[in-house]
Formats: C-alpha cells, sequence, structure tokens
C-alpha cells in the first residue's frame, strides 16, 4: 500500500476509535444523568412541595369584612326596657348577653329582639353601680354560638366596626379606627375609665353594642354613646377590663338559680348541697373581682382564727381568674356538707400568668345560723 493510503486508513481507524470512545461517554454520560437526574428531581420537588403543603396545611380562609359583619350581626341583640332602646352582644353559651348598666337601669325583666326579629323574655343578672355594664340572662339563647372575645387590648389605628339599634335602626353597621386609648371621664352614676375612643359614629341605641375588630371578628369593647357628638368622638369600654366581673355574674346566677329550684318537698341535706356547692362558687366569684373581704367573710370563725384578712389577702393578690369546673357535694354527717371542685387558675409567676389545675375540697357548715366554710385544703393536679 502508499503511504498516502495508509495514512487514510490509520486516519479513520482514529476517527471511528474516536467516535466510539464519544459514544461510549456519551452513553456513560447519559446513564449517570438517568441515575441521578430523577433523584435530583425528587429532591428539589420535595424542597418545592413540602413548605407549600406545610402553608395549605396551616392556612385558614381569612374572612372578609362582609363575612364578619353577617355573622356578627346574628350574635348582637336589640334590648326594650324601661329605660328605652340599647343593643346587646352574646358573650357565652349560657344565653348571657352584655350590655351597658344605664340600658338596663330599673328594669330586672327586659325583651331582647334578635336579627330575625324574633323576642324572648330576658333577666337582668348583673348590673354595674360605678361601673356601665350589665349582663342579662336569656333562657332561650342558651347554646348558641357567642362572639368571640379579644384577649388583647385594641391600639390605635385598628379597624373597627360598630353594631347595634342608633335611634331604634335595628342591625346597623358602623366603621372606624381606635382613634385614641385611655381616656377617662365620668358621667354620674358611671365612671369611666381607660376607654376606647373610635370615629365610628354612634348614638343613642347603640349602647351596649358590640366593638369589634374588622380583621378577626373579635370582640374588643362595648359601645356607649357618645358622650361628644359634635365633635363626632364616640367611646367603648375595653372588655379585657370588665370582662372578670361579667363572668363573676354569669358564674353566680347559675349556681343561685340552682338553689332557687329546690322545692318544698327537697329533703335538708340535698337543699344544703346546693347551698353549699353555691357557697364555694361565691367564695371564687368575689375573689374574681377582687372583694377579698366578701370572700374572706365566708370563712368561719375556726379558719379566720388561724389566718388573719392581710395573710389571705396576701396569699391571692397573684392568682388571676379563677374557673370552676366539676363541683360535687356529699353529706358528711355533723351537719356538714363536703364540696369539692376542680379548679382552674391564672397564677402570675415571675412576672407573667400561667395556668395551674387543683382539686379543693372544702367543710361546709352552718355558725349562728349563717353557712360558712369551715375548713379547707387544695391540691394541685398534673
Amino acid at each position: 500500500m502508499s503511504k498516502r493510503t495508509w495514512s487514510t486508513i490509520i486516519s479513520s481507524a482514529i476517527i471511528i476509535g474516536a467516535g466510539a470512545g464519544g459514544v461510549l461517554w456519551i452513553h456513560q454520560h447519559s446513564a449517570d444523568e438517568l441515575e441521578v437526574g430523577p433523584r435530583l428531581a425528587v429532591v428539589t420537588a420535595k424542597e418545592i412541595e413540602t413548605p407549600k403543603a406545610k402553608s395549605a396545611s396551616k392556612t385558614t380562609l381569612k374572612k372578609t369584612r362582609k363575612q364578619i359583619i353577617e355573622e356578627s350581626q346574628k350574635k348582637v341583640v336589640t334590648i326594650e326596657s324601661s329605660s328605652g332602646l340599647g343593643s346587646g352582644f352574646l358573650y357565652n353559651d349560657q344565653g348571657d348577653v352584655v350590655t351597658n348598666a344605664h340600658v338596663v337601669e330599673g328594669s330586672k325583666e327586659v325583651i331582647i329582639r334578635t336579627l330575625n326579629h324574633e323576642e324572648y323574655k330576658g333577666t337582668v343578672i348583673g348590673i354595674g353601680e360605678e361601673t356601665d355594664v350589665a349582663v342579662i340572662r336569656v333562657p332561650d339563647l342558651k347554646e348558641l354560638k357567642p362572639l368571640p372575645i379579644a384577649k388583647s387590648k385594641a391600639e390605635v389605628g385598628d379597624e373597627i366596626l360598630a353594631l347595634g339599634s342608633p335611634l331604634g335602626f335595628e342591625n346597623t353597621v358602623t366603621t372606624g379606627i381606635i382613634s385614641g386609648v385611655e381616656r377617662s371621664f365620668e358621667i354620674s352614676p358611671y365612671i369611666y375609665t381607660n376607654m376606647y375612643q373610635i370615629s365610628a359614629p354612634i348614638t343613642n341605641g347603640n349602647s351596649g353594642g358590640p366593638l369589634i375588630n374588622a380583621e378577626t371578628g373579635e370582640v374588643l369593647g362595648i359601645n356607649s354613646t357618645g358622650v361628644k357628638q359634635e365633635a363626632g368622638l364616640g367611646f367603648s369600654i375595653p372588655i379585657t377590663s370588665v370582662l372578670k366581673q361579667v363572668q363573676a355574674w354569669s358564674n353566680h346566677s347559675s349556681n343561685t338559680k340552682a338553689v332557687q329550684m329546690v322545692g318544698e318537698g327537697t329533703s335538708r341535706i340535698s337543699a344544703s348541697s346546693l347551698e353549699a356547692e353555691a357557697l364555694v362558687t361565691d367564695f371564687y366569684s368575689y375573689l374574681n373581682l377582687s372583694d377579698y373581704v366578701e370572700s374572706y367573710a365566708l370563712l368561719g370563725s375556726d379558719w379566720q382564727g388561724g389566718t388573719t384578712y392581710a395573710k389571705f389577702r396576701e396569699g391571692y393578690l397573684d392568682t388571676g381568674y379563677v374557673t370552676i369546673g366539676e363541683i360535687t357535694s356529699s353529706d358528711k354527717g355533723n351537719d356538714e356538707i363536703e364540696v369539692t371542685a376542680v379548679i382552674t387558675a391564672d397564677e402570675r409567676r415571675d412576672g407573667e400568668y400561667v395556668t395551674a389545675k387543683y382539686k379543693v375540697t372544702y367543710q361546709i357548715g352552718y355558725e349562728n345560723g349563717q353557712l360558712k366554710i369551715l375548713h379547707g385544703q387544695g391540691k394541685k393536679m398534673k
């Protein structure tokens, strides 16, 4: 063969070899990509999808302003009393309606009218002497879902809704913002402290209606008639400042009613058991109102003899609101009734409130014709 021919053959072999090697490299590289690529794709998909999935599972649909108004109006009522018209709102599942004291002043029984114009009878179970707040119990509204209550105070600039029946125009909603806080003044006989100042216009008939957070639907306060209407101002009592008192009235009324239901044919033991349970409930109701004098007065002479009022009061200064859960009673003989209850208490520790649960047991008996808490003890529950 000629040199030219050999050269051609050698060149072709090199090209063919290179081509084969290239095919082999491409095949191997492609195989690597086929093996590695999908694994990377799966990992990437997880990294992208997992946060979305987590977000989707935690995210709840935010209610629109219209939805909040529609749902709130169902829990707002018009109140007819001897003092005229006012407003109120359902705050618990016992059928209790919160309103202003001046709305029901001088009335024990009132008429409650709902959004769909149904009328029910209500009984005033608690009313403030200096605080313009009252509670009405409406048995026909029991177990209905109440308005949610805000746990923290509002701030200047928060958007709000004021619901009520101004001038008798029921189911009226006005909008605005919190335009000021910590406003205090006196309109005899009521003292208003740390009030919200609002830009939403309110007038006669709005009193007692709820001030609602326009973003969450939670009750921020209890509206009172505009004090300086010429300036376009309205005022609302922060719900956080009166909630303890409102709840105490509700709890006290529930147990008082139970005692009143005891008929003439009921044995003395049954009646005393109910009275004993009511006495324990009253004890904690007074503590919730920070009325340590009245709660201390319910203790028997032996207990008071071993604990001074100052020491008793000091022992409860760091205790917040107490909720009574299950409560039972039994006759222990010797004219004494033993009352056992499970309570949940907010306790201040290191400047913060924590929740603790206790099982308490009290011996109840008569002293000089009055029912007293003779002895007691409590044990913290896990």
